[in-house]
């Protein structure tokens, strides 16, 4: 590890920032309070911000607006996107309902998963990372039925409560699911990820969704920089982003904003 890839409060501020799979809840007060926390003091200083995927535990539909959470973390990206933040969304596994309403109150950028981009002079591939879990056979088979046009446009029409019970029962064969399932296969399978390398002629890979955070290097000089799912109800809190400077250098953060090891 070389001195650039880390930080500290004399170094320039970030250009962009990265960051996936919050899962905010309002059981989790600490983590819904750490993530506003990011937002004001981490978000409002960088020119760019990528949410991508699992910002919530679940979204129902953007007819779901009244809890106070929901109010509240889109009146904090809202004064983000206000005050000059470029804010950009990507879909997760838990929040793909998300849709034009929810931009419109928020000032984001909606971004299709493995959009590239181009920043500090740096190109990269943005994925939620679920895709590219392809040993997951039966998670493959439920997420190619959940992204279908139709699919979501008949599970919105439905009413709200009833959505909701669905999505709750959804989380708990999710979860008995998990119990079984041979931990290698909930990560990404190398051949996807050389593939989507490949098809978007990037070396820099930036994703979530596996909870295993870590960067990872290939014999083709590729990264690929796996972000933090966050918890700060235990201890110690869990969580984090990746920054990017000015100079093109990653940067990862913990949840308090410390720099840690890339």
């Amino acid at each position: 590890m070389t001195s650039t890839d880390t930080v500290n409060e004399a170094q320039p501020e970030m250009v962009a920032l990265f960051v996936s799979d919050i899962h905010l809840k309002e059981s989790m007060p600490a983590t819904i309070a750490a993530f506003i926390d990011f937002l004001q003091r981490h978000g409002s200083r960088s020119r760019q911000l990528y949410l991508l995927g699992d910002l919530f535990e679940y979204w129902a539909g953007d007819d779901d607006i009244d809890p106070p959470l929901h109010r509240h973390i889109i009146s904090e990206l809202r004064a983000l996107s206000d005050g000059g933040t470029a804010l950009f969304w990507m879909a997760g596994n838990r929040d793909f309902l998300v849709g034009s309403e929810f931009a419109r109150a928020t000032g984001i950028t909606m971004l299709p998963d493995g959009t590239v981009i181009e920043v500090a002079g740096r190109q990269i591939v943005l994925v939620h990372g679920d895709a590219q879990c392809t040993d997951d056979i039966g998670y493959m088979a439920f997420r190619n039925e959940v992204r279908q046009t139709q699919w979501q446009q008949d599970f919105l029409a439905m009413p709200l409560a009833r959505r909701k019970a669905i999505i709750a029962g959804m989380r708990t064969q999710s979860r008995d699911a998990q119990t079984t399932k041979a931990a290698d296969i909930m990560d990404v399978n190398p051949d996807a990820i050389d593939a989507l390398f490949n098809a978007t002629g990037t070396t820099l890979m930036i994703h979530g969704h596996t909870h295993r955070p870590a960067t990872h290097h290939d014999a083709a000089g590729r990264t690929r920089v796996v972000l933090p799912d966050w918890d700060c109800e235990v201890t110690p809190p869990r969580g984090g982003w990746i920054g990017l400077d000015a100079a093109g250098q990653l940067r990862r953060l913990d949840v308090t904003g410390k720099p840690v090891e890339l």
